[in-house]
C-alpha cells in the first residue's frame, strides 16, 4: 500500500480507478482515527447504525475550528445551507416542503409525467450513434440526460439547460473534503454565475408560474432556501445520476456474459441496476457529519466534536453483510446497499435516478451492437466522493432500431 493516512490515500487521484483494496484494508478496523482527528467508518452495520444516528450532524457548520468544511460555506455564498446540511427540524422541515411537488403523497404523478420526456432524450441521444464506430459514453449519453432531467424537474427553459452542464461539473468538485484552491474557485465562480440566473428566473416564477419544482416551491420557501435547494438537486440530480449510467455500463463491458444475457432478458433490469449500485456505487462516501456527542461504536469512542466520514462503497463490500461482495452479482439477494445511503439523508434524488437508469441503460444495451472497451480503466473524474469515469470511450458495431 502507499505510505502515508488512509484518507489522503482514498482522495489521490492515483487511486481513483480502483479504491476497493483500500476500503477492504480500511474494514480491518472498523473505525479508524486518523491523525488529523477524523474518524473513518467503513463496515456496514456500522455506517448505517451512525447514519441512522441522531448524535451524528449533517450541518457542516458543526465542525470545530481548524477542520476542511466540505462545500462552500454560506458566508461565501450568502446563501443558507441546502437541506442535506442541515439536521432536524430543519432539515425535516426543508425536506417535507421540497417534497410536496416532486412525488406522493402530494404530487403522485409528477415523476410518471417526465417518463416520455426521458424516453425523448434517450432516443435522440442514442439516434446520434448513428454511423459511428466509436462513442464517449459520457459525453454523448450517460451526461447529457440527467441534467436534461434535473432542468425539466426544476423547470429550466430548455435553451439554458447547455449552462448547467459546466456548473454542475464545478459545482461537483466543491463536494471533495481534498478538492484544492482551484476547485474552490471554480467552484465558488460557478455558484457566483449559477445564483444570478437563479435569482432572476425564480423571481420570473413568481409572477409568471409554470411548470416545474421552482414555480411549484415559489410561493412556500424564501428566494434563499429555494436557490440553495435548487443548487443542491442540480449537483446532486445531475453528478450523481451521470456516474450511476457510466458505472453501470462499464460493469456491463467488463462482464460480457452478463451484458449478453442482458441484451436477451431487459427484465434483468431491476436486480442488475441494484447490484452496481452496490458493487459501484456513484457516492463512495459522506465526509461532512461530525459527532454531536461521544459516540461508542464498534468498541471505539468516537469523541464529541470529531469529523466522520461514513465510507459507503467499504460498507456496500461487507463480506459481513454481503456474501461474496467483490464479485458482480446481478441474482444478489437481500441487496439492502447503501448507494443511495440511508436514514433521514437518504437520497431524495432516488426514485428520479432509478427512472433516468431503466430509461437508459436497457435501451442502451438494446439498441447498441458489439460494443467494447477502447480503454480500461477509463479515466476518472478528480472527485473521489462523487467517482465516476470522466470519459468511456467505447466501440461499437452499429445501432439498431
Amino acid at each position: 500500500m502507499t505510505p502515508g493516512p488512509i484518507s489522503a490515500q482514498i482522495t489521490d487521484y492515483a487511486n481513483r480507478a480502483d479504491p476497493y483494496p483500500l476500503y477492504a484494508e480500511l474494514r480491518e478496523t472498523p473505525v479508524r482515527r486518523e491523525d488529523d482527528g477524523t474518524y473513518l467508518v467503513s463496515t456496514y452495520y456500522e455506517v448505517r447504525s451512525l447514519a441512522n444516528d441522531p448524535r451524528l450532524s449533517n450541518d457542516t457548520r458543526n465542525r470545530p475550528p481548524g477542520y476542511a468544511r466540505v462545500g462552500q460555506p454560506a458566508e461565501e455564498t450568502g446563501l443558507p445551507p441546502s437541506f442535506i446540511f442541515t439536521d432536524p427540524p430543519l432539515h425535516d422541515r426543508l425536506r417535507d416542503t421540497i417534497n410536496r411537488p416532486f412525488g406522493p403523497p402530494h404530487s403522485p404523478g409528477f415523476l410518471d409525467g417526465l417518463r416520455g420526456d426521458l424516453a425523448g432524450v434517450v432516443t435522440e441521444l442514442l439516434d446520434a450513434f448513428e454511423g459511428k464506430d466509436q462513442v464517449d459514453i459520457v459525453e454523448d449519453f450517460s451526461y447529457p440526460l440527467p441534467v436534461t432531467a434535473i432542468c425539466r424537474v426544476l423547470g429550466i427553459p430548455r435553451e439554458d439547460e447547455p449552462r448547467f452542464h459546466g456548473w454542475a461539473d464545478a459545482l461537483a468538485s466543491s463536494l471533495d473534503p481534498h478538492a484544492g484552491d482551484d476547485g474552490r474557485e471554480k467552484a465558488q465562480r460557478a455558484r457566483e454565475e449559477m445564483g444570478a440566473y437563479l435569482t432572476d428566473l425564480i423571481e420570473s416564477k413568481r409572477r409568471h408560474p409554470g411548470p416545474g419544482m421552482l414555480s411549484a416551491l415559489a410561493p412556500d420557501m424564501t428566494p434563499e432556501d429555494l436557490e440553495a435547494t435548487a443548487v443542491l438537486l442540480l449537483v446532486a440530480g445531475h453528478e450523481t445520476t451521470v456516474n450511476a449510467i457510466t458505472n453501470t455500463t462499464l460493469t456491463l463491458l467488463r462482464h460480457p456474459d452478463t451484458l449478453q444475457r442482458f441484451q436477451k432478458n431487459p427484465d434483468l433490469a431491476v436486480p442488475l441496476i441494484e447490484e452496481v449500485l452496490r458493487y459501484e456505487p456513484p457516492v463512495q462516501f459522506v465526509p461532512w457529519t461530525t459527532a454531536l456527542a461521544d459516540i461508542d461504536v464498534a468498541g471505539t469512542t468516537i469523541p464529541e466534536g470529531s469529523p466522520v466520514w461514513l465510507m459507503l462503497a467499504a460498507a456496500n463490500r461487507d463480506p459481513r453483510r454481503f456474501k461474496d461482495p467483490d464479485r458482480f452479482d446481478p441474482d444478489r439477494e437481500d441487496n439492502e446497499h447503501l448507494g443511495f445511503y440511508t436514514g433521514i439523508h437518504y437520497c431524495f434524488g432516488a426514485p428520479l435516478a432509478r427512472m433516468e437508469l431503466h430509461a437508459a441503460v436497457p435501451e442502451l444495451v438494446r439498441r447498441v451492437k458489439d460494443f467494447g472497451l477502447l480503454e480500461d480503466p477509463p479515466p476518472y473524474r478528480a472527485n473521489a466522493v462523487l467517482r465516476g469515469p470522466r470519459h468511456l470511450p467505447v466501440a461499437i458495431g452499429g445501432l439498431t432500431a
